[in-house]
């Protein structure tokens, strides 16, 4: 067994950056980081589509919360402690400067998550962290108060471990053994499969700001809508993703969706269209795109409408604005699936957080065992919030292990 100071297991964005920082914080540490794989970093090369979403542009911890429909509670605590203003300064101190995009989501300035991998590598190597890699762990017990770990390569005895493996299967059986809850995990963060002749040939449009709702649920969410090959995407549909994982996956991901397009009630929409038939009544409706409506929506919801090509504003009847009205504010969409948002993957699952002490970020039920990122149960929605978690509690964690 070779003897460590510190074992993380888990080669991804909150192992290195829990070793970085024990190692600089307490130089005298011997910290050793163990990933399964032949090289780390993985879910960091491919976050943001290879730019890598550090972060998100939200300072207020009370703000920064509302983005985890698992943890939401917990973090507030460690938010405090540390925060995206705290992540900025870390990358900046290390030379990596960081930039705010529209929509609040950071990257770094040379748009490549290799810049974060290459800040990683540099500085684990700086403060001689040791980074073994194809070091699968296949057993964890304790014994006389010290960590005894088996890998695939050798064994291990350690004072502190650390489990940073993201959603890991095999991690969270051993954990299990160890006495720790893990609640199962099912898909956080995908796309919905819709299969609707109302969309089928517009994909790549986006609706700015719609409504959508679960029908049957009390999920509901706002934002952007965008119209895939495969069906519908975007922060609108993302957000219910990841706040609606655990019922989604209890109803087999097949359920129906209501849309509002245009953010008002049927009522209001359809007093609007009677002015728009008085104000431009010799115009073809399906030329005539209101609300806002990218042209190719509008198009396809007046169709949808029982309404042609020809027919002008004041031939409509009343039967076919009523018909528009609910396209435009109660449009009706069939879920027969989900996918995969981009290369990304974000399960909603991993340890109870009852069993975890969040100013430490320690097990309850074992000293000296720590958990950062994904492994525990918190997600998030998608811009650069997972990450937050990940060097928040990376961080506390090295802190805490610093000190001791």
């Amino acid at each position: 067994m070779n003897p460590r100071d510190v074992i993380i297991i888990g080669g991804g964005a909150a192992g290195f950056f829990a070793a970085i920082n024990i190692a600089e914080q307490n130089p005298k540490l011997k910290v050793t980081l163990l990933e399964r794989g032949n090289e780390g970093l993985q879910k960091v090369k491919i976050s943001g589509g290879g730019r890598c979403n550090v972060t998100h542009a939200e300072f207020i911890p009370s703000e920064l919360i509302k983005n985890y429909p698992r943890g939401e509670k917990e973090l507030l605590g460690p938010f405090h402690q540390f925060m995206t203003g705290d992540t900025i300064e870390w990358f900046e101190k290390r030379g990596v400067e960081l930039k705010v995009e529209d929509d609040g989501r950071m990257f770094p300035v040379t748009n490549s998550s290799q810049t974060i991998i290459d800040c990683f590598l540099n500085e684990a190597k700086k403060h001689q962290v040791e980074v073994l890699y194809n070091h699968s762990v296949t057993s964890i017990k304790k014994e006389d108060n010290l960590w005894k770990l088996e890998t695939t390569q050798e064994g291990f005895i350690a004072g502190k471990l650390i489990i940073a493996t993201g959603s890991n299967p095999k991690i969270w059986n051993l954990l299990k053994g160890l006495g720790h809850t893990v609640s199962n995990p099912v898909p956080s963060l995908f796309t919905f499969n819709v299969n609707d002749p109302r969309i089928h040939d517009i994909p790549g449009v986006v609706a700015k700001e719609v409504e959508v709702k679960v029908l049957g649920t009390h999920l509901h969410s706002e934002g952007p809508l965008l119209i895939t090959h495969v069906g519908l995407s975007a922060p609108a549909i993302l957000k219910l993703s990841a706040f609606g994982a655990i019922e989604l996956a209890e109803l087999n991901y097949k359920f129906q969706i209501e849309i509002n397009f245009i953010k008002q009630s049927f009522e209001d929409c359809l007093e609007v269209l009677k002015e728009i038939k008085q104000g431009i009544a010799k115009k073809t409706v399906f030329k005539s795109a209101q609300f806002d409506l990218p042209k190719r929506l509008w198009c396809s919801l007046v169709l949808a409408s029982e309404i042609d090509q020809e027919t002008r504003w004041a031939d409509l009847n009343k039967l076919q604005l009523e018909n528009l009205a609910s396209q435009l504010t109660k449009a009706i969409f069939n879920v027969n699936g989900k996918s995969t948002f981009k290369e990304e993957f974000v399960t909603a699952g991993g340890v109870d957080l009852k069993e975890i002490n969040f100013k430490t970020f320690e097990s309850r039920l074992h000293h000296d065992l720590y958990f950062a990122g994904e492994v525990i149960n918190v997600d998030a929605i998608t811009g650069g919030f997972n990450f937050q978690n990940a060097w928040t509690g990376a961080y506390i964690i090295a802190k805490t292990i610093s000190k001791s």
